[in-house]
């Protein structure tokens, strides 16, 4: 074959230059418009807890347009869960990660740019250290670099398009809600209906929606995934241009069902809890040791949630949430299957906000709750939400258990009933076995959501309803001045490596250096001074790109000194530990 020519072959650099959309979170809603001008206007650092899931960038605070996320979080960068464009940069809290082709389909964080579909072989290439500048680009632009996506050459900004990332808005109706149409890059739209709320006629909306779309199964529509209050269209732009599916999705609002009289079919799955399992613990370690030692929901998420909801002790945590009837709204989120899923009841419906920045470890089957929302988490993987348990898996893998229906991989679906039942954790154990092995079953129960019935629930209920918001809103009020007062919201500096060691360190005779690897933050210390090593025994535990690197003893000998500690930024060649060499016996 012949060889590439050398006009049209990538240039690798440690300075990148990507291309994005605006959209679909951007200014004036989310950002304000110095808060967007600091997205394009940055040179940020590629961070060593960065993988295929996302790229982490470590750089300044954005200003936000909005002082919380309402019922979506604490942090003006919660809002009701979403699907997620793969190429979108993420406000995870303040840290932006560019979420890559194996990240979240599915999360509570805003969007305020995406990279273009021609650009995103760039995230592919990105180490630990680099720089990236986003360029704002216009929808022609995005198509030529579709076109031609080895071309690293980008014109002067000449984006965005003037549109703030919105495509078009459709004003509410007696009976339709306001819809709005948000630009993803070059190949999805995300449609939006009413307010920034949570409201299951919302949801059902979204699902008329869906189901309309599925019937007329559109040439290059790739994937439909609803959200809380909101369907995100990915399409193939070649076959099915993003404005050609704008007009079908403005047509099809004139062809919707009521949504007031939905049925929809709703299992009750009841499932297993192991409240305030030992995974807890080790992931809020891990955060404290690795991200952030600090945060104001540490160390017990589970006393966060009590003190947000104004609850008088833990008790009435763990009692809400036994109590309550989880309705799954959406799934994927996060990863493989996890449920977005909200009490019917909306006063078991415990508000929290997510983590900032989130964490990059949570055992797989996690538990948690984020904004007015519980998850499941479906894979050992990052994530944001408060923690209170663990369950059994909800993605049951090429073979999946039986009580995955159909032989499905995913065990839950869209507007199942979640039921918890507690377990203490070792008998969680036992009964994952069991799944696994095939020798019992969930117990899972048929059953109907009715939009009108939950409305006249709503409306028998109101004024103690009403009382329990005005009680839950005083105490989210009360934590969120605390934050303010506390520099919660201010500007927060990233942890830098460690400083490069000026003067070489002066080395007995007889022993060696064990240098870092690879950019990277110190998880644990496993041999400290006057430890005794053979070849191979773990000395230290480093954390990147999502993995735990072991370093391990290069000789027998006797740790003399380690250089750093649990929680350290360090780049590659950052001494580690000094090993005095013996002989062995």
């Amino acid at each position: 074959p012949a060889p590439v020519p050398a006009g049209s072959r990538p240039h690798f650099t440690a300075h990148w230059r990507i291309a994005v959309s605006e959209g679909p979170h951007a200014a004036p809603d989310f950002l304000t418009r110095d808060g967007i001008g600091t997205v394009y206007g940055t040179h940020w650092k590629v961070s060593a807890q960065s993988a295929r899931t996302g790229v982490r960038l470590i750089g300044p605070r954005p200003a936000w347009a909005r002082p919380d996320g309402g019922e979506a979080g604490l942090h003006p960068s919660n809002v009701h869960d979403t699907a997620y464009s793969v190429g979108a940069v993420n406000l995870t809290g303040d840290t932006p990660a560019i979420l890559g082709p194996d990240g979240p389909s599915l999360g509570g964080f805003a969007c305020p740019v995406t990279v273009v579909r021609g650009e995103r072989w760039k995230t592919g290439q990105l180490r630990p250290g680099d720089t990236v500048q986003f360029v704002p680009v216009t929808e022609r632009t995005a198509d030529a670099l579709r076109r031609t996506p080895a071309l690293l050459t980008l014109p002067a900004p000449g984006g965005p398009d003037g549109d703030d990332g919105v495509l078009g808005r459709r004003p509410a109706t007696d009976t339709a809600p306001e819809v709005t149409y948000r630009r993803g890059a070059d190949d999805n739209i995300l449609v939006e209906y009413g307010p920034m709320t949570l409201d299951l006629g919302l949801r059902m909306r979204v699902h008329a929606l869906a189901e309309h779309i599925r019937a007329l199964a559109p040439r290059g529509l790739v994937d439909a995934t609803p959200g809380v209050r909101s369907l995100h269209l990915h399409t193939d732009p070649d076959v099915l241009p993003l404005r050609t599916l704008l007009g079908l999705l403005r047509e099809a609002e004139e062809q919707l069902p009521a949504t007031a009289e939905l049925r929809v079919p709703s299992r009750e799955v009841h499932l297993p809890l192991s409240w305030d399992d030992p995974t807890v613990d080790e992931a809020i370690d891990r955060y404290a040791a690795s991200v952030r030692g600090d945060a104001p929901w540490n160390p017990s998420n589970i006393e966060f949630i009590r003190r947000i909801n104004g609850l008088a002790g833990v008790e009435d945590v763990r009692r809400t949430v036994f109590d309550a009837r989880y309705l799954v709204l959406g799934l994927g989120d996060v990863y493989l299957g996890a449920p977005a899923a909200t009490p019917l009841d909306p006063r078991h419906r415990l508000v929290t906000t997510k983590y900032n920045p989130a964490r990059t470890w949570t055992a797989e089957a996690g538990v948690g709750i984020g904004g007015s929302y519980l998850c499941i988490y479906g894979m050992e993987s990052p994530g944001g939400y408060q923690l209170i348990g663990r369950t059994v898996p909800v993605w049951g893998g090429l073979r999946p258990p039986r009580s995955f229906a159909d032989g499905t991989p995913w065990l839950l679906r869209f507007f199942d009933r979640i039921v918890w039942h507690p377990v203490e954790a070792a008998e969680l154990l036992d009964i994952r076995a069991d799944l696994a092995s095939g020798r019992t079953a969930l117990d899972i129960r048929p059953g109907v959501f009715s939009l009108a019935e939950h409305e006249a629930f709503l409306r028998e209920n109101a004024e103690d309803i009403a009382a329990f918001r005005t009680r839950q809103s005083a105490a989210f009020e009360t934590e969120r001045r605390a934050w303010e007062a506390a520099g919660e919201f201010a500007p927060r500096a990233e942890p830098e490596p460690a400083a490069e060691t000026v003067a070489p360190l002066a080395l007995p005779p007889g022993s060696g250096l064990v240098e870092a690897p690879l950019s990277s933050t110190v998880w644990k210390v496993e041999a400290g001074p006057g430890t005794r090593v053979e070849p191979g025994q773990a000395l230290l535990v480093l954390e990147a790109m999502k993995m735990e690197v072991v370093v391990r003893a290069p000789a027998h000998g006797v740790v003399t000194d380690v250089l750093v500690n649990p929680g350290q930024q360090i780049d590659a060649g950052t001494p580690l530990a000094v090993v005095a060499r013996e002989e062995a016996a």
